[in-house]
């Protein structure tokens, strides 16, 4: 590729003057959207080092005066920027280049990367103009105009460039055109996502690479302009470098990043790289210190494993262009608050060589380590094999650059991108080698939730667009809670006045369960369960097949149920707990106590799976009982088979029944403890009683 044969951007000088006015962001935004090309970038662009956690600042650009080519290479244009010498103001930026370099720039720097995949969106790497003047709110409230003006300059030449700031705002509408971001879907699919996160395991157990960030990607469709949705995502999320940069031709982004790539100041260079994350529920508190999922964060091997190597990783790119023995990472990484989640964060720190510019501190660090991998290369050529779609701005970098204030790049994840009316949304994380495919999913899955909810849309399933949204419903905290199944199998048998009921079924299933997971199954197995049946009445006959020990066959105790509605709280568990009744109970058990109820287990678009201890079922409108469909997801009840089959006519097995589905009359149905009336928490009394008097009704039929 060519070099950008940008003008030269010497001997300028900073002008600013107050605007005298507290435009609001929705107005700022829609003068900018009406200019054509240009940004609104809100966070902590341009602050000083050592600034408050809290400062926030909001930077506005419109109508550049240049536009990089889009075919160039960067590089060398971000080198010809002369860095103002002299005092300036703290945090004034005055202008400079504005935009962002696609992951794709990196083939430009390493061209042994390899084939690529598919790439449905496909745009030029670099989007990148300069700006000459700004509209800048400080951290302090006040608004200034301030511009880059030649030497020579006077103050007419500032009054001009306010007056075009103060006739864009006053001929902007309080709010720009309306946009509506449509549901998102992962069309590649969550067991896509799933493979490419075992591949890249099994990579990194052959002894490949170390970590690699593989991501997915969501797609949906932009109604409207993308404008509409500034204020909202940049309000909700509170980002730390969010913004929206629009090329004015139906390309744009709108970033809530939490994370710094790279900011300079004079020679001073950090990076703070992100790597580790946990939820954030809603209403949590920003003090690491008095928050329980922080300090497991804090505490995670796991996290630590990959926040380390991607540190390690960002100290040799620094060091590639800072002075020897300037490089100071932080001793202990920190968790720090943002939308949705908790992530470990760290600095590192170093001096840039003399005579150095931005483009070589660029060029040294992208893309960035902590959406690559590491080794860096290597995680790129897998990341490439892995992935079903090719990157775009996604895990790029976005931001600006000043001759005022310096260098401030964010790592664009985050982010909703758009080309015309296509919208999508890439999302990932680190894996190494202990990492498990299913809580990759649901992390990245995690990350996204803020954005996609800020824009008032939602993640759906592959096959149904109207599948329920459950971000208010408790999720599984994470995948170390979900059943181990090297722990074994259970099986449970009801014994009613000495005779076990429906023996033979639940023998079959736990056979094939067995032969699934390769455990063996003792030959005397029935013997075992005669002699445990000996004077037993009623109670349970309990069955366990581990690896590491002899089964355990056993008669318990076990009380009826009184009859009472038990009480279910939705509970989302990705994917269910599939076929296998699991020797570990620890999910259900832990989440029962948590939730003060039953779980009912559905899947991450709303889907209806099955409660912690039985099959769920429900009388419809028309008089039919209905139930999910065993589709691997649940457990085949052995009750629930025999229901089916004793009143054909009446039973139905649905697929993609949805939440909302189950809230009129549920019940409960398992062979130990048989019908079971039950109760959401928003049941009226009618639809309980309903339920009761329809448990006592089908019960003859078992």
């Amino acid at each position: 590729m060519a070099l950008a044969a940008a003008p030269a951007r010497t001997g300028l000088v900073l002008r600013r003057c107050r605007l005298e006015r507290d435009p609001a962001l929705g107005r700022v935004v829609a003068a900018v959207q009406a200019c054509g090309r240009g940004f609104v970038l809100a966070g902590r662009w341009g602050l000083p080092e050592g600034a408050e956690p809290a400062a926030r600042v909001l930077v506005a650009g419109a109508e550049p005066s240049f536009t990089l080519p889009a075919h160039e290479v960067p590089f060398a244009a971000l080198d010809a920027v002369e860095r103002l010498g002299g005092e300036v103001p703290p945090g004034a930026i005055g202008g400079g280049y504005v935009g962002w370099l696609g992951f794709d720039l990196a083939r430009s720097i390493e061209r042994t990367l390899g084939p690529q995949p598919p790439r449905p969106t496909a745009g030029a790497a670099t989007q990148l103009a300069w700006f000459d003047d700004v509209l800048r709110r400080d951290e302090h409230g006040e608004w200034w105009v301030e511009a880059l003006l030649p030497a020579h300059a006077d103050e007419h030449d500032l009054d001009l460039v306010a007056e075009r700031w103060r006739t864009r705002l006053d001929d902007a509408s309080p709010t720009p055109p309306a946009g509506a971001l449509g549901p998102m879907r992962d069309v590649a699919g969550g067991a896509a996502h799933r493979a490419a996160v075992a591949e890249t395991i099994e990579r990194i157990r052959a002894g490949e690479l170390f970590q690699a960030n593989v991501c997915l990607r969501l797609d949906g469709r932009l109604e409207g302009e993308l404008a509409g949705l500034v204020e909202a995502v940049l309000t909700r999320t509170d980002p730390w470098y969010g913004g929206w940069i629009t090329d004015g031709d139906g390309r744009a982004i709108l970033s809530a990043s939490p994370e710094l790539f790279l900011r300079r100041r004079g020679r001073e260079v950090t990076t703070g790289p992100i790597k580790g994350t946990l939820p954030r529920p809603p209403g949590s508190g920003s003090d690491p210190a008095a928050d329980p999922i922080a300090a497991r964060l804090l505490e995670s091997a796991k996290d630590r494993a990959e926040h380390v190597m991607i540190v390690d990783l960002m100290r040799n790119d620094l060091g590639r262009v800072c002075d020897y023995g300037s490089i100071r990472p932080d001793l202990e990484p920190i968790a720090q608050p943002h939308a949705g989640v908790w992530h470990l964060v760290s600095s590192v720190r170093g001096t840039l060589h003399e005579g150095f510019g931005d483009g070589r501190l660029v060029k040294a660090t992208f893309p960035p380590g902590s959406v690559t991998g590491a080794p860096k290369v290597q995680a790129q050529r897998v990341i490439a094999a892995v992935e079903p779609t090719g990157r775009e701005a996604y895990t790029g970098a976005h931001g600006l650059l000043s001759p005022v204030c310096g260098l401030d790049l964010a790592v664009t994840i985050r982010t909703l991108e758009v080309d015309g009316e296509r919208a999508w949304i890439g999302v990932g994380g680190g894996i190494v080698s202990d990492s498990q495919p299913q809580a990759e999913l649901d992390e990245a899955l995690g990350k996204a939730a803020a954005l996609v909810h800020a824009c008032g849309s939602r993640v759906v399933g592959e096959a149904d667009d109207d599948a329920n949204p459950v971000s208010d419903i408790a999720w599984l905290p994470s995948a170390a809670s979900r059943p181990d199944p090297t722990a074994g199998l259970i099986e449970t048998v009801g014994i009613r006045a000495g005779r076990p009921q429906r023996l033979v079924q639940h023998l079959e299933r736990l056979r094939n369960s067995a032969a699934a997971l390769g455990l063996p199954v003792p030959a005397d197995l029935a013997g075992r369960i005669e002699v445990a049946l000996e004077g037993a009445a009623d109670g349970r006959l309990r069955i366990e097949l581990a690896p590491d020990r002899d089964a355990l066959v056993e008669v318990v105790p076990f009380s009826s149920a009184s009859g009472a509605a038990v009480l279910l709280v939705p509970f989302v568990v990705p994917g269910g707990l599939g076929p296998h009744k699991w020797r570990d109970r620890r999910l259900v058990d832990d989440a029962t106590a948590a939730l003060g109820g039953t779980p009912l287990l559905v899947d991450r678009d709303g889907a209806l799976l099955e409660a912690g201890w039985a099959n769920v079922w429900w009388e419809d409108a028309d008089g039919h009982l209905c139930t999910p469909q065993a589709d691997g997801r649940i457990l085949p009840g052995i009750a629930r088979a025999e229901l089916l089959m004793a009143a054909p006519g009446r039973t139905r097995s649905l697929r993609g029944v949805m939440l909302g589905d189950v809230a009129e009359r549920p019940l409960l149905l398992s062979s130990a403890r048989g019908l079971t009336p039950a109760r959401l928490p928003i049941s009226p009394p009618a639809v309980v009683d309903r339920a009761i008097a329809l448990a006592g009704e089908l019960g003859a039929l078992l």
